[in-house]
């Protein structure tokens, strides 16, 4: 009924007896909690030896159990988009890296935002047959919406992979899934999450670059073969302290329909490093200036010579913070693939 919504004031009974002989008498009201039409609960006044509270004391006090409502319900809203955030959080990423023969590993993941889901995302895994593939990705955006693509695209990753397809070849299905409206059904659950689209707001634009690759350990190293999608360029630090990229700069997933991607074939040697990292390392910024102007990324990876895999990993990631005078406001990964 409409009155069960009202925010009030209602006469409230005194406690007399339980409040004792010196608060025998006095007056008591009930405000209704009313946020978004529903009723959160019951804010109840009340003073000792008042028969009657003062209009204005009333109105006041209507007035605060209001902005009492809307604190509770957002905080509900916050509590539960929180819960919903670290349950995606959980199911978008690996439980565990694996772990490649010959080949050490050390990654690092930081979301901007502990609270939600991040852009940005990760993979190592076996496909079979004597491969391993990894993944380094971000997402445009944050948030539920992140988490569908995500959440699309590592599984795919890892079936496509297993079914013994190209690096080139899942980079062009993955695009090909981007573009499906079948994902629209996705972007629904994605709203339903966070409640209706604001006013101007529409479909989310499923933009990911990705860097995706395949090793294959042999005697005396490891073969690697990547693609790189719209995403910052790998590096390799090789034995004798030199630096290069090792891919070509390709279009975004999820742009074009029907492009056909290409990937790079090169081998890694004992004591050969690989660096991938998301834009959170290269667009890092300290006023105008970002961490990789200048090359900044492969200095700082040539001064990494004769280190191991995660005192790589670590010293760019201080690295990266340390540009700074603020904490870094993307969200940040990076992974280091040595060969033993």
């Amino acid at each position: 009924a409409d009155d069960d919504l009202r925010s009030g004031p209602v006469p409230y009974p005194w406690p007399g007896e339980a409040l004792g002989p010196r608060a025998a008498e006095g007056s008591a009201l009930a405000y209704r909690l009313i946020a978004g039409g529903r009723p959160l609960g019951t804010l109840v006044i009340g003073r000792a030896g008042l028969l009657r509270f003062p209009d204005e004391i009333t109105g006041l006090v209507e007035d605060l159990s209001r902005r009492v409502a809307l604190g509770i319900g957002a905080a509900r809203q916050y509590a539960r988009q929180a819960t919903i955030s670290a349950v995606l959080q959980r199911g978008l990423l690996p439980g565990a890296v694996a772990e490649i023969p010959g080949v050490r590993s050390a990654l690092v993941y930081e979301p901007c935002d502990q609270g939600g889901p991040s852009g940005d995302f990760y993979d190592l895994f076996p496909a079979g047959d004597g491969r391993w593939c990894f993944a380094v990705g971000d997402v445009q955006g944050k948030g539920p919406e992140a988490a569908v693509v995500i959440g699309l695209a590592r599984p795919w990753l890892r079936l496509l992979a297993r079914e013994g397809y190209g690096v080139a070849d899942v980079l062009d299905r993955l695009n090909q899934l981007l573009l499906d409206d079948a994902t629209e059904a996705a972007d629904a659950a994605a709203r339903a999450l966070v409640g209706p689209l604001a006013p101007g707001d529409g479909p989310q634009t499923r933009f990911l670059s990705l860097l995706y690759g395949e090793l294959v350990p042999f005697d005396g190293g490891v073969r690697c073969t990547l693609a790189c999608a719209g995403h910052p360029l790998p590096l390799v630090l090789d034995r004798n302290g030199d630096v290069r990229t090792v891919a070509r700069p390709q279009t975004l997933l999820g742009v074009i329909e029907d492009e056909t991607y290409l990937c790079e074939t090169f081998e890694l040697r004992p004591g050969d490093t690989l660096l991938c990292v998301t834009d959170g390392v290269t667009e890092r910024r300290c006023g105008s200036r970002q961490f990789d102007d200048g090359d900044g990324l492969a200095a700082a990876l040539a001064d990494c010579a004769g280190l191991d895999a995660e005192p790589i990993a670590e010293r760019i990631r201080r690295l990266v913070h340390d540009f700074g005078e603020r904490p870094p406001e993307d969200d940040l990964a990076l992974l280091v693939l040595q060969a033993q």
